[in-house]
């Protein structure tokens, strides 16, 4: 009786399975000639051949059932630097001009790009990947196509995507070599501030210790030194941008930022406060970490807040600690340095800030206690 019923059950299984493997093949093939019907030459794919549904866009004005192409050949802008360097700031600001869509950070970039630099490191790895036919060829494709599909999907399309997860320009030369025509923008700033900005406001980086600022300032010296030769040899591709000259003279260096990345002017870029929220403006995420400095205008609130804060033995050894500090024209012995005198405007909008003008608004205060432990489990 019990082998009767096992043989049935087996049986049903079977049957089942059969179903599902001829249904699975049957709408893969309908969705590979979906995709060819909508196929541009080269192999150039349109956002409606994958939506599916028709939607519009405040920003760009474009149905997306009209030709919305995207291939690595396209101008995709990256951000990065060290956490706590105005990356998110910068991306804000971008996010402001009508043509550009940044968004928040989608995390899974940086790791995916990570994991590929370790195959690539390990020797015996890569031998057991090129036997099984897995090339750098069709690994680079496929990061290219994974990459695209976050970069393009995670929000609004626009004339000209972008992406800012931090770290993933420890990969700036592999991201160059995949993209040819992306342009990046390396976020620098005083090593001393990111440092005490990611210990004072607990923000956890996978391989820093919030317990000491050594140990930070080590890894700050590390990452920005990879990431900036990096930049260096990309050359034209690569623009380096001081977190602290930009919030002093916003206006000078968006303007050499939009002239880098052959995007027109458009004065709304220094004034992204005023776009959080809005259709076709400035997204930002309940989550991330400088979101409740990002509502705030350009200002120079937070530029020495570590002085006098980081212990004695580490600022007596803080140029052998942190040679880049020197490198990337910082005085590591200067306490307080000396960044330059802010444009009018800028003081105006730092009084305001000081004011208290500027709160979080409330569609952005939720973040529960779920979100907070899930942060520290995860690190950046």
């Amino acid at each position: 009786m019990i082998g009767k019923l096992k043989q049935n059950l087996l049986v049903a299984c079977l049957v089942i399975s059969s179903v599902t493997v001829f249904y699975l093949g049957r709408h893969a093939m309908e969705c590979h000639h979906r995709i060819e019907e909508h196929s541009q030459p080269g192999g150039i794919l349109l956002l409606s051949a994958l939506g599916g549904n028709m939607r519009t866009t405040s920003r760009t004005s474009q149905n997306l059932t009209t030709p919305f192409v995207y291939n690595k050949d396209m101008p995709l802008i990256f951000i990065g630097g060290v956490p706590r360097s105005g990356t998110t700031l910068m991306r804000a600001m971008l996010d402001a001009h009508p043509e550009v869509r940044c968004g928040e950070e989608t995390r899974v970039i940086p790791r995916i790009l990570a994991m590929k630099q370790m195959w690539s490191r390990s020797g015996r790895e890569k031998m057991r990947l090129d036997e099984a036919g897995v090339t750098d060829e069709v690994l680079d494709a496929a990061m290219q196509a994974f990459l695209l599909e976050i970069i393009v999907k995670h929000g609004e399309p626009a004339n000209f995507l972008c992406n800012k997860d931090p770290f993933a320009l420890k990969s700036l030369s592999y991201l160059a070599k995949i993209f040819p025509r992306a342009k990046f923008v390396l976020m620098i700033r005083d090593g001393r501030a990111s440092v005490h900005s990611m210990i004072s406001r607990k923000v956890t980086i996978a391989g820093f210790d919030l317990g000491s600022y050594r140990d930070c300032l080590t890894k700050w010296n590390r990452a920005i030194e990879t990431m900036y030769t990096q930049c260096l040899e990309a050359a034209d591709k690569c623009l380096p941008l001081h977190y602290e000259q930009l919030v002093l003279h916003p206006e000078k260096w968006m303007r050499t930022l939009l002239k880098f990345l052959d995007i027109p002017w458009n004065d709304a870029v220094l004034h992204h406060e005023e776009l959080i929220g809005k259709a076709g403006g400035v997204s930002l995420s309940k989550v991330e970490r400088s979101t409740d400095q990002v509502i705030k205008p350009v200002n120079v609130e937070a530029l020495s807040k570590w002085v006098g804060k980081i212990p004695a033995d580490v600022v007596r050894d803080m140029a052998v600690i942190a040679p880049m500090l020197s490198r990337l024209g910082y005085d590591p012995h200067a306490n307080p340095p000396n960044y330059g005198r802010p444009d009018p405007k800028v003081l105006d909008n730092t009084r305001r800030v000081f004011k208290g003008e500027f709160q979080l608004p409330d569609f952005l205060k939720e973040q529960s206690q779920i979100q907070k432990s899930a942060e520290k489990q995860n690190p950046i």
